[in-house]
């Protein structure tokens, strides 16, 4: 029976040093660290924590939100452990999933960090409008469909793919994704 932490953070500048030394005190044997955003549906250390745990094991955080952004998930993520006879615990609100009352906490929790991110992506989204409608906001930068037009008259003068990809400074894979929408009719 191991103990089985597991440790993210959203960018890269992050450091996971904090989270790691809780787990450590937790009994953590293994430790998976992330550096990936929460509402990313690929995480590859997730999943290989879930692949690794075995019955009887358990599975720490130090946070809700560390291992799922929304209850779905994050119900979805305890329930594969339960299936799996796998205990969860989060150290922050010493939740243990064993206990019936650690489940109620868990799916009530859930629904609260949920809802704070909702809450959070709306302020972002008000914030963002006022940024534009004061003209301090001009979005990301504009992709390579942008230069369509120069890459097919690039490949009308007979330019091979990898020059234009060279000369504008974009992919060669874009380039031949451009260059096959525009042959069809």
């Amino acid at each position: 029976m191991a103990i089985i932490g597991y440790a993210r953070v959203s960018t890269a500048d992050q450091q996971l040093d904090v989270q790691i030394e809780q787990l450590q005190t937790a009994g953590c044997e293994k430790i998976y660290r992330e550096k990936v955003s929460g509402a990313d549906i690929s995480r590859p250390q997730l999943s290989a924590l879930l692949d690794y745990a075995r019955e009887g094991d358990t599975v720490v955080c130090c946070k809700l939100d560390r291992i799922a952004r929304s209850t779905k998930h994050l119900l979805e993520v305890v329930d594969h452990l339960q299936q799996k006879n796998i205990a969860f615990r989060a150290l922050n609100i010493n939740l243990d999933t064993t206990t019936p009352t650690g489940k109620l906490m868990l799916t009530m929790l859930g629904a609260i960090a949920e809802f704070e991110r909702e809450l959070m992506l709306e302020r972002q989204r008000e914030g963002i409008a006022k940024a534009k409608a004061a003209g301090k906001y001009k979005g990301r930068k504009p992709t390579v469909l942008a230069q369509t037009k120069r890459i097919v008259e690039l490949a009308e003068q007979g330019k091979k793919k990898t020059e234009i990809a060279a000369e504008l400074n974009v992919g060669l894979s874009s380039v031949y994704r451009i260059l096959s929408a525009e042959i069809k009719p």
